[in-house]
């Protein structure tokens, strides 16, 4: 069954609330976070650092052909709990956007299946709406897809 990722930006509010329930038990979803090569993987991108754990940090980036970088993103973890939750700060370089505050709760549904939530602050309204106005939820549905793919390979179980 494909599963969609459910976005909720209630009006005046400076976070968005995104949902997903996986057909991966909750091990292999917080491993998706938590592990580098699984990460790239997903992401499509290069893990420069992933120090989970409290007041940890973390830096992607992804470059072009030619080797220039087209994203980067950065960030401090704050709270690393196995299998339930990571809290961190998250910052896009050369984007008009300041740093957001991520809470992502992980959820055992069954033995098989579990879910992700995530709650994203932004420091402004605005700021928030302008991530809205970019394809933020078409981008996030397809990562999230990526990862159920990729996790759903045998050698993962």
């Amino acid at each position: 069954m494909e599963r969609k990722t459910e976005i909720h930006a209630a009006e005046g509010k400076q976070e968005i609330v995104v949902t997903r329930a996986f057909d991966l038990p909750l091990h292999l979803l917080f491993r998706a976070y938590t592990e580098p090569d699984i990460v790239a993987q997903w992401m499509g991108t290069r893990v420069l650092k992933l120090d989970n754990q409290k007041y940890g940090g973390w830096q992607f980036q992804t470059t072009d052909p030619h080797g220039n970088v087209v994203f980067q993103a950065s960030g401090v973890i704050h709270d690393f709990v196995p299998d339930r939750r990571i809290v961190r700060t998250f910052q896009m370089e050369n984007t008009p956007f300041e740093a957001q505050l991520e809470f992502l709760d992980f959820e055992k549904l069954t033995d098989h299946t579990s879910k992700l939530t995530m709650q994203i602050i932004y420091k402004s309204v605005e700021l928030r709406n302008m991530q809205l106005q970019l394809p933020f939820a078409q981008g996030i549905n397809m990562a999230h897809n990526r990862l159920q793919q990729v996790l759903s390979q045998p050698k993962y179980y």
